[in-house]
C-alpha cells in the first residue's frame, strides 16, 4: 500500500461521496471531489475540507468521458502528487418503471455514466498505482448496491443491471492486480437516505420501505463511508476482491 495520502472520490459533492471525503480529510487525506454539476455544493465541500486543514481540490468532470477523466487525473497528479485512493461513487438512476418502460437512450445512459465510469477511472488509477508501471500499489473501493442483488424489479432494473456490472468489474479487476500493490473492493448499500432517490421520482423512498429491512431504518451516508474507510485503510491490508453490505440485513 503506497504511504502517499491523496484520493480521489468521483460524484463526491454529496450524500455517500461528501461524507466519504470528509472521513478521509479528517484521517490525514488530500482530497480531490469531483462533480458533475453542483458547483455551489462541490466549493462549499470543499471549503469545509479545507478548514480541517488539509488539502482539498473540486474538479468538475464527466467520468463517462475518457477526455474529461484524462483531465480529472492529470490535474490531481499536478495539485495533489501520487494516487493512493480511489472510491468510485459517480453514479445516476432514473424514475421508477418496469423495464418494458425503459428507453433505449435511458438504458445506455446509465450504463455509460454507471459502469464506462468506474472503467475509465479503475483503468487511470490502475496506471498510476500498479508497481508493473513503477507505482506503490493503492487502493479502489467501487461504490454498488444491493440492487445489483435484488435486481430493482418494477423501479429501476437498468440501474441494477449496472451496479451488476459494478460488482463482476470489481472482482476482475481485483484479481487482475492484486500482486501489483493495489486492493480492489466494493460497498453495496442498501436503502440509504440521500438525494438520489428524489431523481428516482420518490424522495421519501427509504421511510416508505423502512419496515421491510431488519434493523427497521434507513442507512446514513456516513455509515457508508466509514465501510469505504476500512476497505481503503491498512486495517483490511488481507482484503481485496471482497464486498461489505450496509444495507441493515435488507
Amino acid at each position: 500500500m503506497s504511504r502517499n495520502k491523496v484520493a480521489i472520490i468521483t460524484g463526491g459533492s454529496r450524500g455517500i461521496g461528501a461524507e466519504t471525503a470528509k472521513l478521509l480529510a479528517l484521517n490525514g487525506y488530500a482530497v480531490c471531489v469531483n462533480y458533475l454539476q453542483d458547483d455551489a455544493a462541490a466549493q462549499s465541500l470543499k471549503r469545509e475540507i479545507s478548514d480541517m486543514d488539509v488539502k482539498c481540490i473540486a474538479v468538475k468532470a464527466d467520468v463517462s468521458r475518457f477526455s474529461d477523466v484524462s483531465r480529472l487525473f492529470e490535474t490531481v497528479d499536478k495539485e495533489l502528487g501520487s494516487l493512493s485512493v480511489l472510491v468510485n461513487n459517480a453514479g445516476i438512476l432514473r424514475q421508477q418503471c418496469r423495464l418494458d418502460e425503459i428507453s433505449e437512450d435511458r438504458f445506455s445512459e446509465v450504463l455509460r455514466v454507471n459502469v464506462m465510469g468506474c472503467f475509465l477511472c479503475c483503468k487511470e488509477a490502475v496506471k498510476r498505482m500498479s508497481t508493473k508501471y513503477g507505482g506503490v500499489g493503492g487502493a479502489i473501493v467501487n461504490v454498488s448496491s444491493r440492487a445489483s442483488v435484488t435486481g430493482s424489479p418494477n423501479e429501476y432494473v437498468d440501474y441494477a443491471a449496472s451496479k451488476g456490472a459494478i460488482d463482476t468489474l470489481t472482482r476482475g479487476l481485483a484479481l487482475e492486480v492484486a500482486a501489483e500493490g493495489i486492493r480492489v473492493n466494493g460497498v453495496r448499500p442498501g436503502l440509504i437516505y440521500t438525494e438520489m432517490h428524489a431523481s428516482g421520482g420518490e424522495s421519501n423512498r427509504v421511510k416508505r420501505l423502512e419496515n421491510k429491512i431488519p434493523m427497521q431504518r434507513g442507512g446514513e451516508p456516513s455509515e457508508v463511508a466509514e465501510a469505504i474507510y476500512w476497505l481503503v485503510s491498512n486495517k483490511s491490508a488481507f482484503v481485496t476482491g471482497s464486498f461489505i453490505e450496509p444495507s441493515g440485513g435488507l
